[in-house]
């Protein structure tokens, strides 16, 4: 994996389709709206007041995630910098590349949070541990 930082991350605009009555739609596309593959798809929702999610990072997996209702911030961290985005558009996605820890938090109520994966399921590309994702962040860029 190249090094990676926080400024690889970015805020990818959706198309959007408007309808006068009948509301709007969002389009991702393989390979145009995102670039990587979505092997999988999941949501959070029904997240109590002041709980957080993630608190982990990857070392291969590229996701975009999206509010699809609601808001909630995205802090990503790669070892010496961190950035906080707020999603609070369904029109937009926030590309997270491998090798950023990232924290979900500030969850408004009804909110879900979508998330579009590279791969699917893989327990061993997971890092749980902010001293083991440092070292590994180090470990990698010496």
């Amino acid at each position: 994996m190249k090094k990676t930082t926080v400024y690889d991350c970015s805020i990818v605009e959706l198309s959007q389709h408007h309808s006068d009555r009948k509301g709007n739609i969002s389009v991702v596309e393989n390979g145009k709206t995102v670039p990587f593959n979505v092997k999988r798809t999941y949501y959070l929702y029904d997240i109590p007041g002041g709980e957080e999610r993630g608190a982990h990072a990857h070392k291969e997996l590229h996701q975009l995630i999206i509010a699809a209702s609601g808001s909630f911030d995205v802090t990503l961290n790669d070892g010496n910098v961190k950035r906080t985005f707020m999603l609070n558009r369904p029109y937009q996605g926030l590309y997270v590349v491998p090798g950023m820890w990232r924290e979900l938090n500030n969850f408004s109520s009804g909110a879900v949070c979508l998330v579009l994966a590279s791969d699917i399921y893989d327990e061993a590309d997971y890092i749980r541990d902010y001293r083991e994702f440092l070292e590994y962040k180090f470990s990698e860029n010496s």
